[in-house]
């Protein structure tokens, strides 16, 4: 069967030989507990908070309606969790879903979501935090008014250039700006938090009278609210993509998933409270950047406003580097496992990372930043994300069916992935039927337009002389070697 058919002998070898650099971030020392909680925060707490709520609001139409959507999402992320956290134990390797679908479909499927993960889904993403962070940069400078667009787009693409940069020269830089920001993050909700609370205590509770008025009731709107909630929820499945650096993950995986995504969703109820405490509704909405506008006349923070802003461009920075640095793993493993272009499996001579894969990243985010604004790119990331996550959970279901001997210690109940598979159809299926937009009508053509590429070059493994010649000279410019080999 394809389960048994893992190329660990290569696969290993190629993990560690990477870079020393990430073999000390991810491979050297083992990911515990601890680690695996703050792994899954930190890269769920992004920009998401700071610019899905007015978002959300906007297809629910009433303050309360939106917070159930949030906390929809938080249980929606939590069972998607403990569903991967199962398949984490089953199938213990890195790749997060290209791994599993490639062990439990087989070959096509997993080129099919390697080559729409590499082209669209992580440059959407990348490209969605870093014009978070544009937002949030330029906003001082635009007091009262909204940030020029291009303005915004031309800060983006700086963000995404500085990045490659970082990542392309040091691995240990761009891990050490993820740890420094994280606080940033933190410090800027904690902030927010409290502030909203001391409102609600000033007996500021206007947006929560009649909180139900005005709620949208269609299957369409509630996707698309849906897909604006999620992205902040985005990364409850990032522990499974370094399975293999994972102390016990039988142990490990359903535990940080179990304390790290209630957290997370308890802390983001709190914040939207508190953006609707400082905030009516038609005053969210109309805010381009809400933690910005949050604290209006400066009534909470006083001449310290200046800190909410400078604080949330550095966390979304830092997010953003997250976000890149883990960008180019599915691309790598892929390339490793003959579903991308030798190029982007291999490592820089002198610096050890793995610039081509970050580079071709980059080039992709900043076409997407140039043709898409943040709603558009998070509802494009969105719609393919949960594409292949209802994939994902079908083969988990199938394994728990036909193969439940393979499920030894960790066992989810099958009605959370059942749930799970229902909610990735709803999300699918709901924006596509009640409001079609014309990118995502035409994303399930792209998908498919990988069959073009996949036979020739990967099934049959015709590989036109020019393309040899074309990888050679790209070494040669990028100065890479291969990692797959000694």
């Amino acid at each position: 069967s394809t389960m048994k058919k893992r190329k660990t002998t290569d696969s290993s070898h190629a993990s560690t030989n990477l870079t020393e650099g990430k073999e000390k971030l991810r491979l050297k020392q083992e990911v515990g507990l601890i680690s695996g909680v703050s792994l899954i925060a930190g890269t769920m707490i992004g920009s998401g908070i700071f610019m899905s709520p007015e978002w959300v609001l906007h297809h629910m139409g009433s303050p309360a309606s939106s917070l159930l959507i949030w906390a929809a999402c938080g249980l929606l992320a939590m069972f998607g969790a403990l569903s991967y956290a199962e398949l984490g134990t089953i199938i213990k390797e890195s790749g997060g879903e290209y791994i599993y679908i490639l062990r439990i479909f087989g070959s096509f499927p997993s080129f099919l979501f390697a080559y729409t993960s590499v082209i669209l889904v992580r440059p959407a993403g990348l490209a969605a935090v870093c014009l978070s962070f544009a937002e949030y940069a330029v906003a001082p400078f635009y007091p009262g008014c909204s940030s020029p667009q291009v303005v915004v787009k031309c800060t983006a693409a700086a963000c995404i250039l500085v990045l490659a940069i970082i990542n392309c020269l040091n691995v240990r830089l761009a891990t050490t700006i993820m740890n420094i920001f994280t606080a940033a993050k933190l410090l800027a909700l904690l902030m927010i938090v409290v502030g909203g609370l001391v409102l609600l205590v000033k007996g500021q509770t206007q947006s929560f009278q009649n909180a139900f008025q005005n709620t949208t009731a269609g299957i369409g709107a509630v996707g698309v609210a849906f897909y604006q909630g999620l992205w902040s929820f985005d990364g409850w499945n990032n522990l499974n993509y370094v399975t293999e650096e994972l102390k016990k993950p039988e142990v490990t995986l359903p535990r940080a998933v179990m304390i790290a995504i209630p957290l997370v969703t308890c802390l983001y109820l709190l914040v939207n409270v508190s953006y609707l405490a400082a905030m009516t509704a038609p005053e969210l909405l109309s805010s381009g950047a809400v933690a910005i506008t949050w604290d209006p006349g400066d009534k909470v923070l006083g001449s310290w406003a200046w800190l909410i802003s400078l604080s949330v461009a550095l966390s979304t920075f830092g997010s953003s580097n997250g976000t890149f640095f883990s960008g180019g793993r599915v691309c790598y493993i892929a390339a490793r496992e003959g579903h991308m272009p030798d190029i982007l499996s291999m490592a820089h001579v002198r610096c050890l990372t793995p610039s081509p894969a970050l580079l071709f990243t980059s080039a992709m985010s900043l076409i997407m930043i140039i043709s898409g604004s943040f709603t558009s790119i998070v509802n494009l990331f969105s719609f393919i994300a949960w594409l292949f996550y209802g994939m994902t959970i079908s083969g988990l279901l199938y394994l728990k069916i036909k193969k439940p001997e393979l499920s030894q210690s960790y066992k989810v109940p099958i009605i959370i992935p059942i749930i799970v598979l229902v909610a990735a159809v709803y999300l699918v299926l709901a924006p596509i039927i009640d409001q079609p937009q014309i990118e995502i009508l035409y994303i399930i053509p792209f998908i498919f337009s990988g069959i073009i590429l996949y036979f020739p070059l990967v099934h049959f493994k015709c590989h036109p002389h020019f393309l040899q010649r074309v990888t050679l000279h790209l070494q040669l410019l990028l100065e890479v070697a291969p990692t797959t080999r000694d």
